[in-house]
């Protein structure tokens, strides 16, 4: 393993420890959590030279700037492809935070993936939408770039534990959307998924 590769491991480890930390309830689940962080971060200290007493990508002490995070537009004849989620039991389009180090179309495929079990062609970008709490019905600002996606029909595989179903619905007869996204917004995405147009702010 090459050292980039092996500090690529490690950072996506220390990640998905801190993730796991602000997530999980399950007391084991977070000892684990809190030892792979432990772990990972004396690794990045003494042997990458990242000093966490110091502004880093890793603590919280650094120069605020917006969350970010990917939506996707997958549609067939004027219908759209939503996952149900499990935490609400309502509808949105498949997506969710980036992960570090993944490129903002990497991120909007493996959301996809994940969400609604199928491997997208991420064709275009259509458009990047500031999501700040006076603006949205976010608790932190957020920068929210939405793709348009496509997808083969029969390459569907399994979803994670995060979905509860996947379905195509009208574009203009929805079921009830999560508030993850505002009307508004959704209706703005898909009129410029609709005209070919890209959006921002």
């Amino acid at each position: 393993m090459e050292f980039q590769e092996f500090y690529d491991f490690v950072v996506k480890v220390h990640s998905i420890a801190k993730i796991g930390l602000t997530y999980s309830t399950d007391p084991y689940a977070i000892d684990n959590y809190k030892e792979l962080n432990e772990l990972s971060k004396n690794m990045l200290e003494n042997f990458m030279n990242v000093k966490f007493d110091k502004p880093s990508m890793f603590t919280k002490e650094v120069y605020p700037t917006p969350n970010i995070s990917v939506r996707t537009v997958i549609a067939k004849d004027n219908k759209i492809l939503l996952v149900r989620e499990a935490n609400s039991g309502l509808w949105s389009l498949p997506g969710g935070w980036c992960d570090l180090y993944d490129a903002p179309s990497k991120a909007a495929f493996n959301e996809v993936s994940q969400e609604a079990g199928v491997e997208p062609k991420i064709v275009r970008l259509i458009g990047v939408l500031e999501r700040t709490p006076h603006k949205s019905n976010q608790n932190v600002p957020e920068y929210l770039l939405v793709f348009e996606g496509d997808i083969d029909h029969k390459a569907f595989h399994e979803h994670c534990h995060e979905t509860l179903d996947v379905k195509f619905f009208d574009m203009d007869n929805l079921p009830d959307m999560s508030k993850k996204l505002s009307m508004e917004e959704i209706q703005r995405i898909f009129d410029a998924y609709r005209k070919g147009t890209v959006i921002f702010d």
